[in-house]
C-alpha cells in the first residue's frame, strides 16, 4: 500500500516519512507540484498534506482538490485550526483532520484508519453474500444488505447490471471501494476490477456502468 506524503519542512517530512514506511510505501514531496505529478503517475490508499506548503495557504486546498477528483482519500495535518481549515478548504473537505502538534501514535492511528480500509475489503472479497441476501433498490440494480437495513459500519455490497446507474450516497465520513467484476463509472472516469478506490462524503454521486459490475465497500471508522 502507498501513502503520499506532501510536507515542506524537510527535517518534519523525513521523520514524518520514516515514521509511515513501517505501515506503508511513502512517497514524500515538499511542494505543490510534485505532488499533483504523483496523483497523476500513482494511486494512494491516503494522500497527507499540510495546508499550508511554502507559505501558501491554497496549496492544501489544490491537492485536497486533485485528490478527490482521482478518488484517492486525502487527510490534512496542520498547525491550523480545524475551523479555519474548514473555511479554506470549501467548498471541498478533508477526509480526515489532525493538528499540529500531534503524537506520533495520533498520527499512525490515522493512517492504520485509511490502510485497514483497503485490507478489509480485500478480506471480504472472496465472500459475496449469497442470493436471499440480496435486495433490488432499483432496476439493474441489488444491494446487500437491504438499503433500511445498512448502518454507519460494516461492509455494504453493490451488484449492477449491464447498463444499469445508481446514485450512491457516501456514508459519513466516506467509503473505500472495492471493484470485484466488471467496472463502475464514478465521475466520468472507468474503474475496473480490480480496483480500490475512495468516495468521499460529499454528498449523493451518480454511478454507472457498462458491462456491470460487484463492488464492496466499508465506511471509513471514526
Amino acid at each position: 500500500m502507498k501513502v503520499l506524503l506532501v510536507e515542506d519542512d524537510p527535517s518534519l517530512r523525513e521523520g514524518m516519512g520514516e515514521l509511515l514506511s513501517e505501515l506503508a510505501e511513502v512517497r514524500m514531496v515538499g511542494q505543490v507540484a510534485p505532488a499533483l505529478e504523483a496523483l497523476q503517475e500513482e494511486r494512494f490508499e491516503l494522500v497527507l498534506t499540510d495546508l499550508r506548503i511554502a507559505g501558501n495557504v491554497q496549496g492544501g486546498r489544490t491537492i485536497v482538490e486533485a485528490a478527490q477528483q482521482r478518488l484517492q482519500p486525502v487527510a490534512i495535518v496542520s498547525a491550523a485550526t480545524a475551523e479555519e481549515m474548514t473555511k479554506v478548504l470549501r467548498p471541498f473537505q478533508a477526509d480526515a483532520m489532525l493538528t499540529k502538534p500531534f503524537q506520533l501514535e495520533d498520527i499512525l492511528v490515522l493512517v492504520e484508519r485509511f490502510l485497514a480500509l483497503r485490507t478489509e475489503a480485500e478480506r471480504l472479497a472472496p465472500r459475496p453474500p449469497d442470493g436471499k441476501a440480496w435486495a433490488e433498490a432499483s432496476p439493474g440494480v441489488q444491494v446487500s444488505p437491504a438499503p433500511s437495513a445498512q448502518g454507519p459500519e460494516g461492509p455494504t455490497w453493490l451488484r449492477l447490471a449491464a447498463g444499469a446507474c445508481h446514485t450512491w450516497a457516501p456514508r459519513a465520513g466516506g467509503e473505500g471501494v472495492l471493484v470485484l467484476e466488471g467496472d463502475i463509472e464514478v465521475g466520468g472516469e472507468r474503474q475496473p476490477a480490480p480496483h480500490y478506490f475512495f468516495l468521499s462524503a460529499r454528498g449523493p454521486r451518480e454511478v454507472r456502468t457498462g458491462a456491470g459490475c460487484l463492488v464492496v465497500s466499508l465506511a471509513l471508522s471514526r
